[in-house]
């Protein structure tokens, strides 16, 4: 079988047969047509290609400066294929299978430091409107360790100031709710912010508990350019998401003597390796 041939095979098979998203086809067509090129100049086959071959494909890939995770990726791909040409008979193994992936460095985290958070927190001007809505959620995303989107979800019903929770419903990534408690200064800056902010922006009746001035449930984007905004007032020179709250709430949670199980549950993870991240 030539090289083209069994590679048009393959991808009839993910499409047809696998049903494979079109992501990711086209990641496999990438990649493979990527080792294809490789092998032609090379001056192998790619159908009868040893494993000697494929590793040497792999170092070729690293001298080019690909990242550890996308040589990783392309050997991934690689195994797909042959695994598809050893099942279907057209050859007797699996070249691919003997190269092995490289270990991916750790990711480093970022976080604030706990003097960078009581800066960011203090940029709000809690006398305006706007500011004092500000101020809430940034004081309630650091106050809980929610995500972005969990935080634009809550509604007014979510929050219950009387015990000092939230509660926080399940989403594609942490499936199951679960109440967190906040500390006092949190819950007087929503109570504040319900009172003397929201309560001028929309109707009692209206459910979401951030609203911009337009009196709509506030966007992500609209919280991640808030967010940029008061960092940079707050003199913070460090790469700056809605996520880095949540990272600095479970590091200071951990710095401070809390169990990884009961952070866990706070942050909803389902498995404990991310937490452990």
């Amino acid at each position: 079988m030539t090289a083209k041939k069994s590679i048009n095979e393959f991808f009839t098979y993910l499409i047809n047969t696998k049903k494979a998203a079109a992501n990711t086809v086209s990641a496999y067509q990438l990649d493979i047509s990527t080792y294809s090129e490789y092998a032609e100049k090379c001056g192998f086959d790619i159908v009868t290609a040893k494993d000697s071959d494929i590793e040497k494909y792999k170092k070729h890939l690293v001298s080019r400066g690909f990242s550890t995770s996308s040589v990783s990726r392309a050997m991934s791909s690689l195994r797909g294929y042959y695994k598809f040409l050893n099942v279907t008979g057209v050859i007797d193994s699996n070249p691919a299978k003997a190269v092995k992936n490289d270990k991916n460095e750790k990711k480093t985290i970022d976080v604030l430091t706990s003097e960078e958070v009581d800066r960011l927190l203090s940029q709000p001007d809690v006398k305006d409107i706007k500011g004092l809505r500000d101020k809430a959620m940034l004081e309630l995303m650091y106050a809980t360790g929610i995500k972005v989107s969990e935080l634009i979800s809550l509604n007014v019903s979510d929050v219950n100031l009387q015990l000092g929770c939230i509660s926080c419903h399940g989403t594609e990534s942490s499936k199951h709710d679960r109440r967190i408690y906040i500390y006092p200064t949190a819950v007087k800056t929503i109570r504040d912010y319900l009172k003397f902010s929201r309560a001028y922006l929309v109707d009692d009746d209206f459910e979401p508990l951030f609203v911009n001035i337009g009196g709509t449930r506030i966007t992500r984007q609209g919280f991640w350019k808030i967010l940029k905004s008061y960092a940079a007032r707050a003199g913070i020179t460090k790469p700056i998401t809605p996520h880095i709250l949540r990272n600095s709430f479970a590091t200071h949670l951990l710095e401070n003597g809390a169990d990884i199980n009961d952070i866990k549950e706070i942050l909803g993870h389902s498995d404990i390796s991310s937490t452990l991240v």
